[in-house]
């Protein structure tokens, strides 16, 4: 299985541990991964603020790069609901379809691809407050939301409790957008800035040490505020913590 491993800008800047968790735990269960060296943006900041043209040239390049892998895999599900659903600013050729079909974030593809469930190297002995982002919830389907009757199911917490030692708490809100949203955060700064340490509130109440995502974007904008607001609680991303990071 020839996987490309896609590191969102963002990560590749100021979260390179997580890229490296991604990498490692991909190798973990034996694909064989690639790194497109080409890789750049893939769009998503210009679309979201409607600049469509602009995105095109980040969208040519991602689909030059990640073109002729099995999987595209990366560690964040808003990034990767772009290029599945929003990535329209090019013409949209069979290449490009194939690229857009074959990118996965990685809680999806380790669940339902690979259909991981043994992490024996993993132990993570913290309370642990899960945070799925609207992208991951509403966009991807990797887990129940509130608003929906129907059958409850988490992909993120179907993987993390094989991790040894996790304790899950659960906020009065699990499935509440923290803020985050690109754009949105600059335009909307006030009511951003509430909404995230209405997050962390949410989490410090519920017994959280932890709180972990399978978005860094979220984490970052939530440990931001946590910061401002000399909470005591920590940030780690699940790939991370599913490659055996112990803090």
């Amino acid at each position: 299985m020839k996987v490309a491993l896609f590191v969102p800008c963002f990560i590749d800047a100021f979260y390179p541990e997580v890229a490296i968790a991604t990498l490692e735990l991909l190798e973990r269960f034996g694909c064989e991964v690639d790194y497109p060296l080409e890789q750049t943006c893939c769009g998503q900041p210009m679309a979201n603020s409607g600049a469509q043209a602009e995105a095109a040239g980040a969208e040519r390049v991602f689909a030059r790069a990640f073109s002729g892998y099995d999987y595209i895999v990366g560690p964040s599900a808003s990034c990767v609901n772009h290029v599945r659903d929003h990535f329209t600013a090019i013409e949209q050729t069979d290449a490009v379809r194939k690229v857009r079909e074959s990118t996965f974030e990685l809680v999806e593809f380790l669940h339902d691809v690979l259909g991981a469930r043994e992490f024996p190297w993993a132990e993570f002995p913290w309370r642990v407050g899960l945070h799925n982002s609207c992208s991951a919830l509403r966009h991807l389907k990797e887990a129940s939301v509130s608003e929906i009757a129907g059958p409850v199911f988490s992909k993120p917490l179907a993987l993390l409790e094989n991790v040894k030692g996790i304790e899950f708490v659960k906020p009065a809100r699990p499935d509440e957008c923290c803020g985050f949203g690109g754009t949105f955060a600059v335009t909307e700064e006030a009511v951003s800035v509430r909404m995230g340490q209405d997050k962390v509130v949410d989490h410090v109440s519920a017994g959280a040490q932890y709180i972990v995502s399978a978005d860094m974007s979220c984490l970052m904008h939530q440990q931001g505020c946590a910061e401002r607001m000399s909470a005591d609680i920590r940030f780690i991303h699940i790939a991370q913590v599913l490659n055996g990071a112990r803090e």
